[in-house]
């Protein structure tokens, strides 16, 4: 039985739930340290994140042992902290996973797992909630929720304001879910006061890269040619500040390039749209190209002997690898659609994909290859179907190789 009986609560004790806080009265009896308000709540908690992390919750939410000396105590309270850390990066792994799959009520108790666990680690006003405060507003502006969407967003704005220890990391994500509010509101000149009060910012970077502020510069010229709205802005003001903490040809910054090649191709600017969408494709291909490359000198030393190969892997979490399956397909579809007059570059992102499927050990690497084949056969030379059929083939050969 899951329902709570109010006798059986200590008296002055409060059952919040755990996805709304409102008053619980329901208990996973898996676990019996978990509350909630109704079925509802149970469930969608469930299928987002309790099933993964229920019996993982128990130590932390029930009194801890008698210990027998003061060192006692104090390793069961690292193993403690040790765990309430782990669970905020895989609780903030998953809701960024599910984001990426477009499952924004999914990611919603996955979300506020990671925040909880987050304000008791590190406190109530630590600029380590902004990551967990920008999921939940993602995943609200995916609900259409856009006045919740800005509560996080101004907690997050808030927090980072007080903070002197705002990573680039953070300020990139923080306009990158700004970009995506003033989309929703269509609020421009709010966008223009956001982005006027975070020039004086961009002196920090000093001649970091004058490659990238070449390229943003020429992006804002267009932008005022054309007399665009501004909320093309926080994309390219996102790109900056990742560039700024992982540099200008890392997969973590190709998400801005993406969304800002979005836009361009939505308003019908397509040759800065190719450009934005191929810098993309180049720089997941040879993040891939570099970590298979890691995984074949490795494999050949690593034969054990019985002859028996290891497991390919990407290097990504789940939700980097969902990240780039996104944004590899969203650039497909669109090089498919225009593939009769460039189907070199419809070739390169379908070579991505195979890459990126066969190190995640997936039968879609053959399809997708195929695909690749088939295409070259009917557009491009002998020599171009040549690497790709060596392709196919390596993916077959490997397929059959038995694992550890």
């Amino acid at each position: 039985m899951d329902v709570i009986y109010p006798l059986a609560v200590p008296k002055r004790r409060r059952l919040c739930c755990e996805v709304c806080e409102a008053p619980a009265e329901r208990v996973c009896t898996a676990c019996t340290v978990t509350y909630y308000c109704g079925v509802a709540h149970q469930k969608a908690d469930w299928s987002s994140i309790h099933q993964k992390i229920c019996q993982l919750l128990i130590p932390l939410r029930t009194s801890m042992p008698f210990y027998n000396s003061e060192e006692e105590r104090q390793h069961g309270l690292q193993q403690l902290l040790k765990r309430q850390k782990h669970l905020i990066e895989f609780c903030y792994t998953v809701a960024q996973k599910y984001l990426f799959e477009g499952k924004h009520e999914d990611a919603v108790p996955a979300a506020l797992h990671s925040l909880r666990f987050r304000r008791n680690v590190h406190g109530l006003s630590s600029v380590e909630l902004v990551p967990a405060y920008l999921l939940l507003a993602e995943a609200s502006l995916g609900l259409g929720r856009i006045i919740q969407a800005e509560e996080y967003l101004s907690q997050a704005q808030c927090t980072v304001l007080k903070s002197t220890e705002c990573s680039n990391a953070t300020h990139s994500l923080l306009h990158r879910n700004l970009g995506l509010l003033y989309i929703a509101k269509k609020n421009y000149e709010e966008a223009r006061y956001h982005l006027a009060n975070d020039v004086p910012r961009r002196g920090l970077a000093g001649s970091y890269s004058s490659s990238l502020i070449t390229f943003l510069r020429n992006c804002y010229s267009k932008l005022f040619q054309w007399r665009l709205p501004h909320f093309t802005f926080p994309p390219a003001i996102c790109i900056y500040f990742a560039s700024c903490a992982f540099g200008t040809e890392d997969i973590r910054t190709s998400g801005g390039y993406f969304h800002l090649a979005n836009i361009f191709y939505d308003l019908n600017k397509l040759d800065l749209a190719d450009t934005l969408y191929t810098k993309v494709s180049e720089i997941w291909h040879k993040y891939l190209d570099n970590h298979y490359q890691v995984l074949s000198k490795d494999r050949i030393q690593q034969i054990d002997l019985l002859g028996r190969h290891f497991v390919n892997d990407t290097g990504l979490d789940e939700a980097q690898e969902a990240e780039a399956i996104r944004i590899l397909t969203s650039v497909l579809n669109i090089r498919e659609s225009t593939s009769a007059r460039a189907p070199q570059k419809t070739i390169f992102v379908l070579k991505t994909l195979v890459m990126l499927y066969h190190l995640m050990n997936s039968s879609k690497a053959k399809e997708y290859a195929t695909r690749a084949l088939n295409l070259a056969r009917e557009q491009l030379d002998v020599q171009e179907q040549t690497g790709i059929e060596e392709l196919l083939s390596l993916i077959s050969t490997e397929e059959d190789l038995p694992v550890t």
